[in-house]
């Protein structure tokens, strides 16, 4: 029996010293229970919160975006990760990134407003036009009033899509031979074509066309296998398979001359996520591998490069940026502290994630979180996003400028509310974990402000490697190492090119086309896509 317990049902002693010890052990008992039940308490709001933001995820809208300038995730977080926690790829890109997508619709102003015009968008004038003229029958050509013959006063036009689909062909390499007919010697013959992958039956287009579906289309290379069936075509997966791998180690030059222009813009951003390869020395099946992507180069040369690792480790971003002097731009994860704190590295930090961070906690609180704390570090986050989407597509110059002028105020304000906040929430809640992932990476956060060309968060990384991540879902794994660096290599080089907006096909077909012929520095330089572009634009001008 607890006797404690009972004690305030004793007869209460006349000794005073005994009887300061029973109020004493009462008080103590007071004291522990009160405590326990403040720790149940807080257990039971924790578990809440967690229990709300799950069902969020689960049954909500995957993407977070409330506003324009709010920038949600894309694929797996490295501080999401550490926690235990797995997110897909659903939500949208930062509107910084938007390379290659649909334009928007053409602005009309109207007594000083704008207004979107209604109805159907027009085709585009690059695709190519068959004209079908509907003329009328001779007899009907007559006037009905006079007899006179009508004459062509207009025409209307309305226009209809057309597609053609795509066509297998046997391209038959005929080389004639010629001999003497007398001495019946010195035959001579000419030489055999260049094939991009020698021994193999694929031509350029047919590696381009490959390429393009799984790299760009995320279609796997079972189903390509399945729709070359219907075309008549019988060839296998692992022959579909090899010849990826032997496209993506053929173009390796393309990458490593990317590689350098990168390298010497002064400012990468940088993320990873998840891959899995089944045949990995020293690694079971089901583990787990990672992909890493840069993102650098100027605006007329951007480029974005995958590159495979079996670690996710602080040693590959420091071989990966290798003797890199810059900005480095990452989301919070630990691995790439060692190379930010290299002398001629300037890390920078990730304004999306903190945001995501207190987004989770407003979510977690339920109807409240409107009118929370949590929703009151979104709102301050919402101020540096709206200067950021007031001078975007400005020079860098005045982007500093408006940058220097207008941020620093609200920085000290949110480091104001942020330190009188931090002691008076729970670490351990979703509040206070955002308090405390933004105290612990703010150095890097209000880094953004000295160089106009940088940018307030990393989702420019983030949306490079969506396509990635996309075609992750379809295809789920590599089967070995050789085939994961493949596939870096055609996704640097399919990605790259849809950043500078060249055509994809186009662009392959020539790669795959000239770069056997290759020999010196400059012949490797003219397949890059940005150069390619140039002549092609240059050869319209000179036909025109």
């Amino acid at each position: 029996m607890d006797t404690t317990s009972n004690q305030a049902f004793l007869p209460l002693s006349d000794d005073p010293e005994m009887l300061r010890e029973t109020v004493l052990s009462l008080l103590s008992e007071k004291n522990k229970w009160r405590e326990e039940r403040v720790a149940l308490l807080q257990r039971t709001e924790l578990l809440t919160e967690q229990l709300r933001l799950l069902r969020a995820k689960m049954f909500g809208r995957s993407s977070e975006k409330k506003a324009p300038f709010e920038h949600p995730s894309l694929f797996n977080e490295a501080e999401q990760e550490a926690d235990g926690k797995e997110d897909d790829a659903t939500d949208i890109a930062s509107d910084d990134s938007k390379i290659g997508q649909e334009a928007e619709a053409a602005v009309i102003t109207v007594s000083g407003h704008t207004r979107s015009p209604k109805g159907r968008k027009p085709l585009s004038p690059d695709l190519p036009r068959e004209e079908v003229i509907h003329d009328l029958p001779a007899d009907q050509k007559i006037c009905g009033l006079d007899g006179h013959e009508l004459v062509e006063i207009g025409r209307e036009i309305s226009e209809q899509l057309e597609i053609v689909p795509a066509q297998v062909k046997v391209l038959q390499h005929i080389r004639i031979k010629y001999g003497c007919p007398h001495c019946r010697q010195g035959v001579r013959i000419a030489p055999p074509p260049r094939r991009p992958l020698p021994k193999a039956m694929a031509s350029a287009s047919m590696l381009a066309y490959i390429a393009v579906s799984k790299y760009a289309d995320a279609l796997p290379l079972y189903r390509q296998e399945g729709i070359f069936k219907r075309y008549g075509l019988d060839v296998s997966r692992t022959t579909l398979a090899n010849w990826m791998i032997l496209s993506g180690h053929l173009v390796q030059p393309l990458i490593n001359l990317m590689q350098d222009r990168m390298l010497d813009h002064g400012y990468i951003r940088m993320d990873e996520t998840t891959l899995q390869v089944l045949d990995e020395p020293g690694k079971t099946a089901t583990s787990k591998s990672y992909m890493w992507v840069r993102v650098g180069g100027v605006l007329t040369e951007r480029v974005i490069l995958f590159n495979y690792d079996a670690s996710r480790g602080g040693q590959v971003p420091k071989e990966l940026l290798a003797d890199y002097k810059g900005w480095l731009q990452t989301d919070g994860y630990d691995g790439y502290l060692a190379i930010g704190a290299q002398p001629d590295v300037e890390h920078l930090g990730c304004w999306a994630h903190v945001r995501r961070k207190f987004v989770e906690a407003v979510t977690g609180a339920g109807k409240g979180g409107k009118h929370s704390k949590a929703q009151q570090g979104v709102n301050w986050i919402a101020k540096l996003y709206a200067i950021e989407k007031r001078i975007r597509g400005r020079t860098s110059q005045e982007r500093f400028e408006v940058r220097q002028r207008e941020v620093p105020p609200i920085l000290k304000e949110i480091r104001e509310w942020m330190d009188e906040l931090s002691p008076l929430v729970l670490p351990s809640s979703l509040t206070g974990k955002a308090l405390g992932y933004m105290h612990g990476q703010w150095d890097r956060l209000v880094r953004y402000i000295e160089d106009g060309r940088l940018e307030i968060d990393n989702n420019g990384a983030e949306n490079a490697i969506r396509p990635f991540v996309v075609g992750r879902k379809n295809w789920l794994f590599s089967d070995t190492v050789r085939g994961a660096k493949a596939s870096a290599n055609l996704y640097s080089l399919i990605e790259t090119a849809k950043a500078n907006g060249v055509d994809l096909y186009a662009y392959l077909y020539q790669v795959f086309e000239r770069i056997s012929t290759a020999q010196t520095l400059e012949d490797f330089e003219a397949l890059l896509p940005w150069n390619l572009h140039k002549e092609k634009q240059q050869q319209v001008k000179a036909a025109a």
